[in-house]
């Protein structure tokens, strides 16, 4: 009787062990990657000699990380924090949002968190959006190459 008891114990646990729910695992920007994101940056911005603010958000767009440069601008506080909650929460650039609107789609406009402005990047890891980034204060193309280097190197 004992031993029967045993067994069935053995082959419930044997059971609730191999029924048990594979939980995924969930990837996100801690604070030693959002250090070297923001060291990477600067050290973009630097060697493009331009001043610019930095924005770092997670993946629902909460605020991570903020830093402007003494000469940017108080309007590239706003900008970038919209730039890289647009990437966060859409998943891509924030640039598409301006291509959309050039194309004269104008819904983008509509959309809430949309920004159609040049320089907000998602970060992803392995198709996820873990967060992401965006820089304001030098010409569009140059924000987006700033954080463009920055995601590089921290996924590299």
């Amino acid at each position: 009787m004992i031993r029967m008891m045993k067994t069935a114990l053995l082959l419930l646990a044997a059971v609730t062990i191999l029924s048990a729910v594979d939980l995924p695992t969930k990837r996100w920007l801690n604070l030693a990657a959002i250090k070297k994101l923001a060291s990477a940056a600067e050290a973009e911005a630097q060697k493009r000699n331009v001043q610019v603010t930095l924005c770092i958000v997670d993946e629902s767009g909460n605020l991570l990380f903020l830093q402007k440069a003494d000469g940017a601008g108080l309007n590239t506080i706003q900008f970038a924090q919209r730039k890289a909650r647009h990437a966060a929460l859409y998943g891509r650039p924030s640039h598409a949002a301006a291509e959309q609107l050039k194309g004269g789609n104008m819904q983008v406009l509509a959309f809430p968190d949309a920004f159609p402005n040049q320089g907000g990047l998602p970060i992803k890891v392995d198709g996820q959006t873990i967060g992401a980034m965006a820089a304001s204060g030098a010409p569009s193309e140059v924000d987006e190459a700033i954080v463009q280097a920055a995601i590089d190197a921290l996924l590299k």
